[in-house]
């Protein structure tokens, strides 16, 4: 039974809405790690890695030490853990000695295996640190400018055409775009945080002046991946706006009797029709802009009007039908994370054409990968978020739900796209992905001078 005295120390330690300053500290590096790992050329080389891991490290001394002062370990054991902990399993068991079991390319599954391990903590991070509306609004505000800034600079970049990234990283056999050595990569980023930035910007009680800016922001975002000339991102970032507009229209306003609910059942389909309209206008405000600024050559490309392409799939076909052989020669745990480029010569009908790294698919790449133990957690994953942030943005009311409906949007949006490319395998673009899950599905505690709490 605790004392006044262990009482009073434990309220003292603990900041408004049970926030320390510790936990403060842990916030504000979880939010520091996508920044970094973004400009750093999108988290996908080893020095970028060793400050990340340090900062890995940080965080867990931090939250060790937020645990003993709360005398109790503060986590939202959220399901969403346990896929990403399956799939953090299976690479141990892919490294284990066992002949049936082990890694092609034991050396590629284990950074692999430190990089899920270094996500899965980041994770469990961002659904227990973001755990107040104040938090909240903090982490969108963050995102939205931040990738707001990054889409203007990418474009600046490329409207430069520099040799190299930052004018000092060339980047061989790929087209750079903003801090990434990958241009479709980029259009990944974009296509989350520009569905963040439409859940706020069609919220109900998102001021009109602030709607303005949320505009020129998911524009700019557009227009980034416009001139990034990557179809899948193009195809995916109308999947994004498309699915905030459907939400748009489809939900229920606020009324309270049953005369003012009759009286408004016309201007609510007239709203519906505005937002659907608002949706394609802005696609179309998103390609003149494109154009205006003589991104010809890649908003063509983007949109399939290539003329100089002789192979529309740009060999995917072939990559794709190599990862399902793999996949059936190895159905159990796959051939080890990361090992597809050497799994792949094995099977390659072109003769050493080209040389492949990736299946340009994500989901076939689990397949082969981690055959149907990781191709289940993935799945698993994708079926829980969505039913999770579901019902978040079907409990909840205000700023949370436009929230919840603009992380999922931007989620689904890299879930399209992961169709064609391997999007997450920039791992920033994980970290971000990770972030935007956690703000659609996390518990919020609404803070209020009435003195009461909201959970949604």
């Amino acid at each position: 039974m605790r004392t006044e005295h262990d009482k009073g120390r434990r309220k003292h330690s603990e900041g408004k809405g049970g926030r320390t300053r510790l936990s403060s500290v842990i916030f504000f590096l979880l939010l520091l790690v996508p920044v970094i790992g973004t400009i750093l050329f999108g988290a996908v080389d080893e020095i970028t890695w060793a400050l990340i891991a340090l900062i890995w490290v940080v965080v867990i001394a931090l939250w060790a030490a937020d645990a003993w002062r709360r005398r109790a370990l503060p986590l939202n054991a959220s399901p969403l853990l346990l896929p990403v902990a399956g799939l953090a399993l299976i690479g141990a068991l892919q490294l284990a000695p066992i002949a049936i079991l082990g890694s092609i390319d034991p050396r590629a599954t284990y950074f692999f295996e430190i990089r899920l391990l270094v996500l899965l903590t980041f994770f469990a991070g961002y659904l227990t640190f973001i755990d107040t509306e104040v938090r909240l609004r903090r982490t969108a505000t963050f995102c939205i400018i931040f990738g707001a800034a990054m889409a203007f600079y990418g474009i600046l970049q490329r409207l430069a055409a520099p040799d190299a990234i930052y004018g000092l990283r060339r980047a061989a056999a790929a087209i750079p775009f903003g801090p990434f050595v990958n241009q479709h990569h980029f259009a990944a980023l974009m296509e989350m945080t520009a569905g963040l930035t439409l859940g706020v910007l069609v919220g109900q009680d998102t001021p009109r002046d602030r709607r303005i800016l949320l505009a020129l922001a998911v524009i700019i975002m557009g227009a980034a991946v416009g001139f990034t000339g990557s179809r899948g991102g193009l195809l995916s970032f109308s999947a994004v706006v498309g699915l905030v507009i459907l939400f748009r229209v489809l939900a229920r306003e606020d009324v309270t009797t049953s005369s003012t609910r009759d009286a408004s059942k016309t201007p609510a389909r007239t709203g519906r029709l505005a937002w659907a309209a608002g949706g394609i206008a802005l696609l179309a405000i998103i390609f003149s802009t494109v154009l205006f600024l003589g991104g010809n050559d890649q908003l063509l490309r983007s949109t399939g009007v290539d003329v100089g392409s002789q192979d529309v799939s740009t060999g995917r076909f072939h990559f794709w039908s190599v990862a399902i052989k793999i996949f059936l020669e190895h159905p159990l745990l796959g051939t080890g994370y990361d090992t597809f480029g050497l799994a792949y010569t094995r099977f390659d009908t072109w003769a050493g054409l080209l040389r492949v790294e990736r299946a340009h698919n994500e989901y076939l790449q689990a397949l082969s990968d981690a055959g149907i133990a990781g191709f289940l957690c993935v799945v698993a994953f994708i079926l829980m978020f969505f039913r999770r942030s579901l019902r978040v943005a079907g409990e909840s009311h205000g700023f949370r739900k436009y929230v919840a409906i603009g992380a999922l949007a931007g989620c689904f949006g890299v879930l399209v796209h992961s169709f064609f490319d391997f999007p997450l395998r920039t791992y920033s673009n994980s970290f971000v992905f990770l972030l935007l899950a956690a703000m659609a599905t996390v518990p919020i505690a609404k803070e209020g001078h009435r003195g009461r709490k909201r959970t949604s």
